[in-house]
């Protein structure tokens, strides 16, 4: 067998993951609607044989009237961005966040059917749920809908979607000119889905997806959040802060898999990283000092009350959280707000302290030093039994992706933890994971 390999995304977010990076000297904020930037950031992945890039997306324009423009607000639409970079890039994956509350299946259905034609097979799929009360009032909501009837929905969604995609085998397309027959009838049929949530008769207009099915990746980690991924997920990129948090939830996900007749290698477990490096550990202290220096207050208090979903505005930041909600009033992220008040409960920060330390990693692992210093920890949950890989936040870009690459990318090679050469063409055969066969047909399972 094979020695375990690393998995790599880069979650790219223009100019940078920390909240102030586009303030940043060396950030390049004129790359925040620039497709040439975005090309420059998604070869430099594909050179450094990143398995994926990463797009995260909302339906709604971050912050609000306080911030008064502080923050960057101005972001495309991640399946449009990623279509482009499709022709602009060879092997490397393309994944973005589409939400399954404020979209209907068929769309979502054919958007990343065409994705998967137009990259080869570099497809994948982020599901959400949506966690942000303000993007209910773009689509004719007066609030957001119930954390575990998001879910329900979500289920349901990823059901007709997946649906939909088999509603053609792969051999449907025949293309016979003389016989003048370029789809055979009896391969293709239609879904007729009557949910709860969803009628969709169908058949898909788009032929069945090189890769089966594009690979799906879920973000939650709430209890609802947990099953959901060991019923559906193929990659998981989740929030955890210590080892053995992150551990707990390794263990506890594969350990669900079971029930839904799956195994530990049809789920890849990539938690969020934000690596601040240097050459030497002086220079990545000033890095960190230098970030933290350039949040804005405004901007660091409505950052951590949008992860909490709750109004920190009224207090004083250099006093700690007021007594917050209990979990079950919360109807955003409960993940995200359990993790953000253990840091603060544990460490014994004040507002303006619980800011800055999330303020690039938002709850995300968030580790500092030297290349080798940064292959150390990395290898230690790579290791340790609580990672498949990780998604790579870079603070500030390009130069956050570059050091990653250029640095850290060799010393990872070195040790054997991450591939030198891609040996495979699609996500899926990257990440080690089966293609599924048609639910239309008896074909079995095969293994990339």
């Amino acid at each position: 067998m094979s020695k375990r390999e690393m998995k790599l995304g880069a979650f790219l977010m223009v100019p940078g993951h920390h909240v102030a990076a586009w303030r940043h000297p060396d950030a390049d904020v004129n790359g925040v609607l620039n497709l040439s930037f975005y090309k420059e950031l998604a070869q430099t992945a594909e050179r450094g044989k990143f398995d994926m890039v990463f797009l995260a997306d909302s339906l709604a324009a971050k912050g609000n009237k306080r911030i008064e423009g502080r923050a960057v607000n101005a972001t495309f639409e991640p399946l449009t961005l990623l279509s482009a970079l499709s022709a602009v890039t060879d092997r490397i994956g393309l994944a973005a966040t589409v939400s399954t509350t404020y979209n209907e299946p068929y769309h979502v259905a054919r958007k990343f059917a065409s994705l998967d034609h137009l990259s080869h097979g570099r497809a994948g799929w982020n599901v959400v749920t949506s966690g942000s009360e303000i993007e209910a009032l773009n689509f004719g909501k007066e609030n957001h809908l119930l954390h575990e009837l998001r879910y329900d929905r979500a289920k349901e969604f990823i059901d007709v979607v997946s649906g939909l995609w088999d509603t053609w085998d792969d051999d449907a397309v025949v293309k016979d000119k003389e016989s003048g027959v370029f789809s055979a009838p009896d391969k293709i049929r239609s879904l007729d889905h009557k949910g709860e949530w969803f009628q969709v008769q169908g058949p898909l207009n788009i032929s069945r997806p090189p890769q089966g099915n594009p690979v799906i990746i879920q973000a939650g980690a709430s209890e609802s959040g947990r099953d959901f991924a060991a019923q559906y997920a193929e990659a998981i990129f989740t929030a955890w802060q210590t080892f053995d948090e992150a551990k707990q939830f390794y263990t506890d996900v594969k350990g669900r898999l079971q029930h839904y007749g799956r195994t530990a290698e049809d789920v890849k477990i990539m938690p969020g990283v934000f690596p601040i490096i240097g050459r030497t550990e002086e220079e990545a202290d000033e890095l960190e000092s230098k970030l933290k220096e350039l949040i804005h207050p405004t901007v660091g208090v409505a950052l951590l009350s949008g992860l909490i979903s709750y109004d920190l505005s009224p207090y004083s930041i250099d006093g700690p959280l007021p007594e917050l909600p209990d979990l079950s009033q919360i109807n955003g992220q409960k993940s995200r707000f359990l993790l953000l008040k253990d840091i603060a409960d544990r460490e014994g920060y004040t507002i303006r302290q619980l800011y800055q330390h999330i303020a690039g990693a938002r709850g995300h692992w968030s580790i500092k030093g030297t290349p080798v210093q940064i292959a150390d920890q990395l290898e230690a949950w790579f290791h340790g039994g609580a990672a498949d890989g990780f998604n790579v936040m870079a603070p500030y870009l390009p130069g956050g992706l570059t050091d990653f690459v250029d640095l850290v990318v060799p010393e990872l090679q070195r040790r054997n933890s991450f591939r030198k050469e891609y040996t495979g063409n699609t996500l899926r055969e990257h990440l080690g994971l089966r293609r599924p066969a048609s639910k239309g047909t008896k074909q079995p399972l095969q293994h990339s």
